[in-house]
């Protein structure tokens, strides 16, 4: 996937985006570190094709494009709020994106199954939202998301509620769905420890309007685990990124 010279103002005049080039190439996990109001989820969502852009363009491989010019369902999006469905069981709610599709319950099962067992969550599929923890529920979310085996997954914020060791359970996990299924990822995060552990790649980006900053690599092939969290390679990935934060709100004032 990739965005070229994306720039998008909303109808009331605001420009969210500006000139913004980025590639997302198989196999990497990308986060959008920034300010609020840099355009992180509207950058998010273009790639989703939930909108369109104002000027530039945005390319998916061929393969991914339907009739109307959008990209296929190899593209699943993780929302801030695991948006559940209360009346729906876990695997209801699971199955809901390939019920859309017109699969039948009966052919979607075993892929269900497989999307629930991925997230530790076979044993729940018959309880309903209002018995999940908050962790929990965010699963649920990812495994609806993964049901239609996608080549790009994108994760708008999906742990910034949660409590900071829900977190790093939810932020291991993520890592494992990356490794075990081939994905490309692009994770929005506000969390520069979380984007220093999670990602391959960093692209830091700066408001008014939203600009890419910096684009830089990670610590690529560092096992991620709990001794990287407290290694001096880790140590220096935040440094490496802190700084790259602060030069981006640094300039914020000369726009």
């Amino acid at each position: 996937m990739t965005m070229a010279s994306v720039s998008k103002t909303f109808s009331n005049g605001t420009a969210a985006l500006a000139d913004v080039s980025l590639t997302v190439r198989a196999g990497e996990f990308v986060s959008l570190l920034g300010p609020s109001g840099c355009g992180k989820s509207t950058a998010l969502r273009l790639m989703a094709g939930l909108g369109g852009v104002s000027s530039g363009n945005i390319d998916w491989p061929a393969s991914r494009i339907t009739s109307h010019g959008r990209p296929d369902g190899d593209i699943s999006f993780v929302f801030q709020e695991p948006t559940l469905l209360p009346w729906r069981t876990v695997a209801e709610n699971v199955y809901l994106p390939l019920q859309l599709q017109g699969i039948s319950r009966k052919e979607a099962q075993s892929r269900i199954e497989e999307a629930l067992s991925t997230v530790f969550l076979a044993d729940f599929a018959k309880s309903y939202p209002r018995e999940l923890s908050g962790g929990m529920k965010m699963r649920v979310s990812i495994a609806r998301a993964l049901v239609t085996r996608p080549k790009l997954l994108l994760m708008d914020e999906p742990f910034a509620a949660l409590d900071e060791i829900t977190r790093q359970k939810l932020n291991d996990e993520v890592l494992e769905l990356w490794k075990s299924n081939g994905l490309a990822v692009v994770f929005v995060t506000h969390s520069v420890f979380e984007s220093a552990y999670l990602s391959s790649r960093i692209v830091v980006m700066k408001a008014r309007p939203g600009r890419i900053h910096e684009d830089f690599p990670v610590n690529v092939g560092i096992e991620r685990d709990a001794d990287f969290r407290i290694s001096e390679s880790y140590r220096l990935a935040c440094e490496r990124v802190s700084h790259s934060l602060a030069a981006a709100m640094g300039n914020e004032g000369a726009h």
